[in-house]
């Protein structure tokens, strides 16, 4: 792959905030970026040299694309594949279809994973009706419905504790396909970060610590609180993810922590949330690695330059649709605030995150607690 040297012409497809922070480090960098969205107040959008507003799928649209940019990048994973396989034929696309097919589709990465020899939790594959009877012989209760394709930030999943609950759920979910997962009981939640070149070389960014609240990240931890050896075996299982995969780009892999060993949940292809931090922590944001996998740049420098606690902002702190008292955070002179340009404040829908920066995790995790619960009154 030749290199795309600044002054060239990126392409994203999607622009959410992911892509608008993919946008700003581009831009930084001296590069054009256009973003295909079909949201004509997409925040990413706001900040590209250029915004195509149409549809993934609009022939014009891709067209142009093609004619106009140097590589093609995607901010989340639902891009259809032969979108990204019409686009791969002309120009260099990072990541491929191949890898975006198997991570956008719950059963394609389970399977995946389980095939590849990497832990996970139990599960099952249901495609239909007739897949229920008998589901729960295999993956005993507690348990968790997931839909297959769309779901994200604990969308598309249903708790089962029972067979009325497997059949409730499945109807609650259309009846679309599923995997049924065993619930585990979790020591702790921790990601990784990293990113890989065309040539294979990878660079991982330090181990955060998750915690969630109603299936949406609340809040990262860095470093993560848990045995070094484990993080460094996390760190090893990502790469070798990445490499199965023949990855290109920033991805992340999310890990479960139970009973003291890894189970591998999820893998996301693309920057990820709970690599916020690195915007203010690290030596090169997971935006900017993206930017370099993508034109074929060495990768850059991922160390910790500060012990760092990332904090997402949801809409549910707009009290009436008025923004947060911002004094209550920028009053901190080791606080950085991100917020995403969204036009409209909803419950759950992620508004911006805060990144507190310490020289010691707890001091910055007591600091992002207060500034969070001082943000949720009106």
């Amino acid at each position: 792959m030749s290199i795309v040297q600044p002054n060239g012409v990126i392409g994203i497809l999607g622009g959410g905030q992911l892509g608008r922070m993919f946008t700003i480090a581009a831009r930084n960098m001296g590069y054009e970026v256009i973003v295909l969205d079909p949201d004509k107040h997409s925040p990413a959008g706001q900040l590209a040299t250029e915004h195509v507003c149409a549809e993934y799928d609009a022939p014009a649209a891709l067209e142009h694309m093609i004619r106009t940019c140097a590589a093609i990048t995607t901010e989340f994973e639902n891009i259809p594949a032969s979108i990204l396989e019409q686009l791969a034929a002309r120009l260099p696309v990072r990541p491929g279809a191949r890898a975006v097919t198997i991570t956008q589709d719950r059963i394609h990465e389970k399977t995946f994973l389980r095939d590849q020899g990497f832990p996970t939790a139990p599960f099952v594959v249901l495609r239909a009706d007739a897949d229920l009877e008998g589901a729960l012989t295999h993956i005993s209760s507690p348990a968790i419905l997931k839909v297959s394709r769309f779901g994200y930030d604990g969308k598309g999943q249903y708790s089962v504790g029972s067979a009325a609950d497997l059949q409730a759920g499945w109807a609650a979910l259309g009846g679309n396909a599923c995997v049924l997962e065993q619930r585990v009981k979790l020591d702790v939640e921790i990601s990784v970060v990293l990113a890989r070149s065309s040539t294979g070389e990878t660079a991982t960014f330090p181990v955060g610590e998750n915690s969630h609240v109603n299936g949406i990240l609340d809040v990262s931890i860095v470093p993560a609180r848990v045995d070094p050896a484990l993080c460094e075996q996390a760190i090893q299982m990502a790469k070798d993810i990445a490499t199965a995969l023949d990855y290109v780009g920033v991805m992340a892999v999310e890990f479960f922590v139970a009973d003291g060993k890894l189970l591998v949940n999820e893998i996301a292809p693309r920057p990820h949330n709970s690599g916020h931090y690195t915007l203010d922590a690290t030596a090169t944001s997971q935006f900017e690695q993206q930017v370099r996998a993508v034109c074929g740049l060495p990768l850059g420098d991922t160390r910790l330059l500060s012990p760092v606690v990332m904090v997402n902002m949801l809409g549910d702190i707009w009290h009436g649709g008025e923004a947060p008292k911002w004094d209550k955070l920028l009053s901190h002179d080791n606080v950085k605030l991100h917020l995403y340009g969204k036009r409209e404040a909803r419950p759950g829908r992620k508004m911006g995150h805060f990144n507190v920066l310490a020289s010691e995790v707890e001091t910055a995790l007591s600091l992002a607690r207060d500034i969070q619960q001082q943000l949720a009154r009106p």
